[in-house]
């Protein structure tokens, strides 16, 4: 028993005492910044009020929020406080309040203990002076820098401009800079931005801001104060209404930092604004001097205007220099490389050219806003900025030949046929929900575009089946973009245009009035050109939609290659530029453009059903059929091809024509030119029409001189080539054939083209007859 008693006395007193030794080994044990005493680690030594040094702007009588606060320790680590004590100096008081407990600004007096059921601290009388103020917060101990807090008259405007030269008659913030400078010249940056002119890549200039207070007579300059004169006796200025923020629409064109300095980046102009106390500027611009010429050269090749031979698969390096109004050579400009035979001879960007098939193109480097060389429109022309640029071609010859994936159709007819003639055969024909008007294909072959009355059919050429019928966007099928995205149909009924944009099931349409006939892409797929009668219309991905009214109507549209100018056929054929025609109004930083876009570019050239203008950039071929079928080439010559846009002042682009052959087309009777397809090599092209005559009339182009006509007797009981479409190595023309309903292949020899062989694709209407193959497509194929 006694042992007992013994042990329960033990157990008292040890497992108390063990239980405080193990209570003492979880405290934190305590950290001083330096020794074993002073301050602590993790308590607050300090306080930083921000903005350090610009402070806050406010006009009489405007709330502002509480600053921005930070505490840290000794040793700069951060510290988190629940709440902060906010004061103002005595001698600030009616200058500047704030609510003691949040910090929130008044650039007055708060009302406090007002009765009436009024919460204290919500309604600011405004400051009857202007001046500085300064402002603290404390914690733990700690008292932060002092804010300055600038309060001023209320500011009705800010003018964005140039730097002051003279700050005793004309106050900006170059003046005033926090790091107050003196004299009546005011310091710029490396450039010399006035306002009147661009800067080059990585120059720098300084921007100034003129803050202003009042209106009409009693319109007052309060961007700086007097503050006395230097001990030349030379003014020296500080700030009143505190510091200007600075922003940029585009950060690509230009960035400019806390202090205005504006640093040149990519060309093109931007808005630009300064603010102040809850006042923005009107808006002021900024360019970064424009591309002046790009010259497009291929390195260890024969320069141009030599074509150069580059074997399939193999890549060819292209190096586009691209140099500004001022001379300086640019870096990093997003040029577009675009290609005259996307299908064979993709355009590859600038690490080079690789062609995918035998065939011949051309490759230019082109500079387009908006994605190189952007302007706000109310800038476009000023200095140069949002206009187009060109280079010049290099062109590609690749050796070989292809194969020809061939895909028919018939406007009589709901049946779609594949024939591939690498295999010699003839697909089983796909049955369409409604009969075609038209039919397109898409630069990679994947997809092809079926206009009718009802709907636009999207069929896949990969499983030769419909996969897409879009009953929104009934009409003809006039052109798709080289890039693929965006298919143009024309709705007779609506009389409406629209830009299809289609993906799967789904698609989204954008549509502008206008009986549209043909159309055309530029190669960038950035603006199409639409023959519409009386007007010509223009979609792009810079100006939006364009309606230009023309003065002969418009049956057909041709570009140029790139895109410099865009020929419309009709009872005289014309062109019209992409170079729109700049006014400026007003000077300096007040300057403004007017702009017609599209101007007509003075020429005159036969009349036309329709045209094609070659890949060389110098045939518009033309064919009609009143009075009689004839043929047309004009060798054009395009003012400003391989240079920039004229600026204001500057003569207008021009387009010369001179006549070099227009004859009758011998042995036919047509009805209508239905089109003329001219080989990618620029070296022939064919007329296809309805009516009568069993031949193919060709025409034979020769560089910039006259060239020859001729004609290609149809085998067989072929009455008339009525479709038509070229290989892409250009080695073989088909055209299907009223009379036999047949496709025939006009193949190159060595004694030029003849009509070698046929094709049927068996194609039938609904009550089972044969149709004529009226709407062609192809794509190649590889021969092995």
């Amino acid at each position: 028993m006694r042992r007992l008693v013994t042990l329960f006395a033990l157990l008292c007193l040890t497992v108390p005492f063990g239980i405080s030794i193990a209570g003492c080994g979880k405290k934190t044990p305590v950290t001083f910044c330096t020794g074993d005493s002073g301050p602590i680690v993790g308590q607050v030594k300090t306080i930083t009020l921000a903005p350090t040094i610009y402070g806050i702007s406010l006009n009489a009588g405007e709330f502002g929020t509480s600053p921005t606060a930070s505490a840290a320790d000794c040793h700069g680590g951060a510290v988190t406080i629940s709440s902060y004590t906010w004061a103002i100096r005595q001698q600030d008081v009616g200058l500047v309040d704030v609510v003691p407990t949040t910090g929130r600004l008044c650039a007055g007096t708060w009302n406090r203990n007002t009765g009436g059921g009024i919460p204290n601290f919500t309604v600011c009388t405004p400051a009857t002076r202007a001046g500085t103020a300064q402002i603290t917060a404390t914690a733990g101990g700690a008292t932060s820098n002092t804010l300055p807090i600038f309060v001023h008259p209320v500011v009705t405007s800010i003018v964005v401009g140039p730097p002051s030269t003279n700050c005793s008659t004309d106050l900006a913030t170059n003046c005033c800079a926090f790091s107050t400078v003196g004299g009546t010249t005011a310091p710029t940056a490396t450039g010399d931005f006035t306002g009147t002119s661009c800067l080059s890549q990585n120059v720098t200039g300084q921007l100034a801001a003129r803050v202003f207070a009042g209106s009409g007579a009693g319109t007052q300059n309060i961007t700086c104060t007097r503050t006395g004169t230097d001990a030349a006796g030379n003014p020296l200025f500080a700030p009143f209404v505190g510091h200007v923020s600075w922003s940029q629409t585009d950060s690509t064109i230009v960035t400019i930092d806390e202090n205005g300095i504006a640093t040149a980046k990519n060309p093109g102009s931007t808005i630009v604004n300064a603010s102040v106390s809850n006042a923005s500027s009107t808006n002021g611009y900024f360019s970064t001097c424009p591309p002046m010429s790009i010259t497009l050269s291929t390195p260890n090749t024969m320069p141009p205007p030599g074509a150069i031979t580059v074997n399939q698969n193999n890549t060819q390096p292209l190096v586009a220099t691209v140099t500004d109004t001022k001379g300086v050579t640019l870096n990093g400009v997003n040029v577009t490389f675009v290609s005259t035979t996307p299908s064979t001879l993709p355009s590859g960007g600038s690490s080079g050219v690789t062609p995918i098939f035998p065939g011949a193109g051309a490759i230019t480097a082109v500079c387009l806003p908006p994605t190189c060389n952007p302007s706000p429109l109310s800038e476009v022309g000023l200095f140069g900025n949002g206009l187009p640029i060109v280079s010049n071609q290099i062109v590609v010859n690749t050796p070989g030949s292809n194969s020809t994936l061939l895909y028919a159709a018939s406007t009589g007819s709901r049946e779609l046929v594949a024939l591939d003639l690498f295999t010699n055969s003839v697909g089983t024909p796909v049955r369409l929900p409604y009969v075609p008007n038209s039919m397109a294909i898409t630069t990679d072959g994947s997809t092809l575009y079926l206009g009718s009355s009802t709907e636009l059919m999207v069929v896949s050429t990969a499983r030769t089946a419909v996969t897409g019928e879009f009953q929104s966007a009934p009409g003809t099928v006039l052109a798709v973009s080289p890039d693929g995205t965006t298919v143009v149909v024309a709705d007779p009924t609506r009389q409406t245009v629209s830009l299809v944009t289609a993906s799967g099931t789904t698609n989204s349409i954008n549509t502008y009035g206008g009986l549209g006939t043909h159309a055309q892409f530029s190669p960038d797929s950035g603006t199409v050109y639409i023959a519409a009668g009386s007007q010509l219309i223009v979609h792009s991905s810079f100006t939006g939609w364009t309606s230009i009214p023309l003065p002969v109507n418009a049956v057909d549209v041709s570009l140029a290659t790139p895109q410099v100018a865009a020929f419309l056929a009709g009872s005289t054929t014309t062109a019209r530029g992409y170079c729109p025609i700049t006014s400026v109004s007003g000077s300096g930083d007040n300057a403004s453009t007017t702009n017609q876009f599209y101007p007509d570019t003075g020429l005159a050239a036969p009349a036309a059903d329709r045209i094609s203008a070659t890949n060389d950039g110098n045939h518009v071929l033309g064919a009609t059929v009143t009075p009689v079928p004839t043929l047309s080439d004009t060798n054009v010559t395009l003012v400003n091809k391989n240079d920039r846009c004229p600026q204001s002042g500057e003569t207008p682009q021009q387009v010369t024509g001179k006549p070099l052959f227009t004859g009758a087309i011998s042995g036919v009777t047509a009805t209508a030119i239905t089109a003329l397809p001219t080989a990618s090599d620029s070296s022939l092209a064919f007329v296809t029409y309805l009516g009568t005559g069993g031949i193919l009339p060709s025409y034979t182009f020769a560089g910039t001189g006259v060239g020859t006509p001729g004609a290609i007797k149809l085998s067989g009981t072929a009455v008339a080539p009525v479709s038509g479409v070229f290989s892409s190595d250009n080695g073989t023309f088909f055209t299907g054939t009223s009379g036999d309903n047949l496709i025939h292949l006009i193949t190159r020899g060595s004694n030029g083209f003849s009509d070698t062989s046929t094709l049927n694709p068996q194609i039938t209407t609904d009550a089972g007859a044969s149709a004529t193959v009226d709407l062609l497509a192809q794509h190649p194929r590889k021969t092995s």
